[in-house]
C-alpha cells in the first residue's frame, strides 16, 4: 500500500468534505445512525472518522449519548470538529489499532469505509471488540467491489487512460479490495466476534453535475496525492478527463450513479 493511500492532507480533507461526502457518505452515514440509535448507547466510539458526516448523524440520532470521534489525520478531525459542536462530542488522534481506551468503556463502536485502510485488519477488529462492553456493538460498512460503484469505476479508469500507471487505481488498490463477505466474516470472527450480520445494501451516489463528482472523486482523496506525483501538472486535466467520462450519469436532476456497499453489525458475547 502506497503511504499517501492514508494521507488526507493539504487542501484534501476540505475536497473530501465539500464533494466526496455528500456524493458517496452521507448516504450510508443516515442509515449508520438510524441502526446506532436502535441500540441506544450512552458512549460511542467512531474510528475513521474523516471529516465528521457519521459524527454529525449519531449526534443527531443519539443527542444525549457521548460520543469520541478519531481518525489517525489530524486534519481531518480538524475539519469534523468545524461540522459538529457539543459538549457532548470530542474529537482525539488515536490509531484504530492500538486504541488509547480502556476495555469495556463503550457500548457502540462505528468504523465506516475505515476498515478497508487498516494494515491489519483483525487487530482493528480486535480493539473494537477489546473497548466494547459485553453485548455491545460494532457497526462496520465496507464497501463492495468496484464494478458495483460505477461513478469511483468511471472516473478511476479515466484518469488511468489519461495517466498510465498506478495514479488512477488508488480505489481498486485500497477502498474497494476488501469487499469479500467471507473474508470480512473470516477476520471479525479471527478478532473474537461470534455474532456477526452482514448485508450488502444499494444506494445512489448524487450530485449537482458530474463536473461536482470528478472534483469529489478525483481532488477528494489520496488519489490526488498520487497525481501530483506521479504527473505534475495534470491535476486540472484528470479531473477534467473523469468529469467527461461521468456525463453518463447526468440527467435532468442532476448526477447519479449506483453505489453497494456491505453493513456489518458484530455483536461481542
Amino acid at each position: 500500500m502506497a503511504t499517501h493511500d492514508l494521507t488526507f492532507t493539504g487542501s484534501i480533507p476540505d475536497m473530501y468534505d465539500r464533494f466526496m461526502v455528500p456524493l458517496v457518505f452521507a448516504p450510508y452515514a443516515k442509515l449508520v445512525g438510524e441502526r446506532a440509535a436502535a441500540f441506544a448507547p450512552r458512549r460511542i466510539l467512531e474510528t475513521a472518522a474523516g471529516t465528521g458526516v457519521v459524527t454529525e448523524t449519531l449526534h443527531r440520532s443519539l443527542p444525549n449519548a457521548q460520543i469520541i470521534a478519531t481518525d489517525l489525520n489530524q486534519p481531518m478531525l480538524d475539519q469534523a470538529a468545524r461540522r459538529v459542536r457539543s459538549p457532548l462530542v470530542s474529537f482525539q488522534a488515536a490509531d484504530a489499532l492500538s486504541l488509547p481506551f480502556d476495555d469495556g468503556s463503550f457500548d457502540l463502536v462505528v468504523c465506516q469505509f475505515g476498515v478497508m485502510f487498516f494494515p491489519d485488519k483483525v487487530r482493528g477488529n480486535a480493539e473494537a471488540r477489546r473497548v466494547l462492553r459485553d453485548g455491545g456493538h460494532y457497526i462496520v460498512v465496507i464497501w463492495d467491489e468496484v464494478d458495483f460503484n460505477l461513478a469511483t469505476k468511471v472516473a478511476g479508469r479515466a484518469v488511468s487512460d489519461l495517466i498510465p500507471g498506478e495514479t488512477g487505481r488508488f480505489y481498486e488498490r485500497v477502498p474497494f479490495r476488501y469487499h469479500d463477505t467471507g473474508q470480512i466474516r473470516r477476520d471479525l470472527e479471527a478478532a473474537g466476534f461470534k455474532q456477526i450480520e452482514i448485508e450488502t445494501i444499494e444506494l445512489q451516489s448524487r450530485a449537482s453535475s458530474a463536473r461536482d463528482a470528478a472534483m469529489a472523486l478525483v481532488q477528494g482523496t489520496p488519489m490526488r496525492a498520487d497525481i501530483e506525483e506521479v504527473a505534475p501538472g495534470m491535476l486540472g486535466a484528470a479531473t477534467d478527463a473523469a468529469a467527461r467520462a461521468l456525463t453518463r450519469f447526468e440527467g435532468i436532476d442532476g448526477f447519479e450513479a449506483p453505489m453497494s456497499a456491505h453493513l456489518v453489525i458484530a455483536t461481542k458475547g
